[in-house]
């Protein structure tokens, strides 16, 4: 891979990280809510999921996806199921994490990665990464660079957006601002919905 293509995937990876999306827009909500540090197996679970997903990509699974329609279809119902869910969640939150609400918890690193499974945003960026940057002559090699520059770049920009969330929990402390925020999060996040099944 010449410095250049790397350079390229590089700002591939960062652009399609750090953007928002329903991860990121999960966690922002789950900083405000939970806070950096409890928020940290869920920032972990996209970075494993993601990278897992991406190699699995790289190793034939997309072209299966491709193969079979229904499997993509059933990929997107499932993934906006599991969004709904997710949405309501979060708006319907109404504690800082502080135990002020009964069973109120991040994301686990689990769900977090099994997330990614289901996320049709997710696979468009794998499919896409791997047809564009890897390397007929080096596939296996390309792959794993691929993914390992994901992985690089997805933690520092998950990490983002969990960091802006930690930033609003004073603000947020207030009730009413916090059932605001949580709502606008959950709409947010069901908006991204017609995106993920447009493609």
């Amino acid at each position: 891979m010449s410095l250049e293509t790397l350079a390229a995937l590089v700002v591939f990876a960062f652009v399609t990280s750090v953007t928002p999306g329903p991860n990121n827009f999960m966690l922002l909500a789950s900083g405000v809510n939970f806070g950096f540090r409890r928020t940290i197996p869920h920032m972990t679970g996209i970075f494993v999921g993601f990278v897992a997903l991406l190699l699995a990509v790289g190793m034939g699974l997309g072209a299966v996806l491709l193969a079979y329609p229904a499997l993509e279809t059933a990929l997107k119902l499932a993934g906006g199921a599991y969004l709904l869910y997710l949405a309501w969640k979060i708006a319907s939150s109404r504690s800082l994490g502080k135990g002020g609400q009964a069973g109120a918890r991040p994301l686990t690193l689990l769900e977090a990665a099994a997330f990614q499974w289901v996320n049709p945003k997710a696979w468009v960026m794998a499919v896409s990464a791997m047809a564009l940057y890897t390397d007929a002559e080096r596939p296996l090699f390309s792959v794993v660079v691929v993914a390992a520059v994901f992985g690089l770049t997805n933690y520092p920009s998950v990490s983002i957006w969990t960091g802006f969330g930690q930033a609003l929990r004073g603000f947020l402390s207030e009730p009413r601002r916090l059932k605001a925020f949580n709502i606008a999060m959950g709409a947010l996040l069901v908006a991204t919905l017609p995106l993920m099944i447009a493609v």
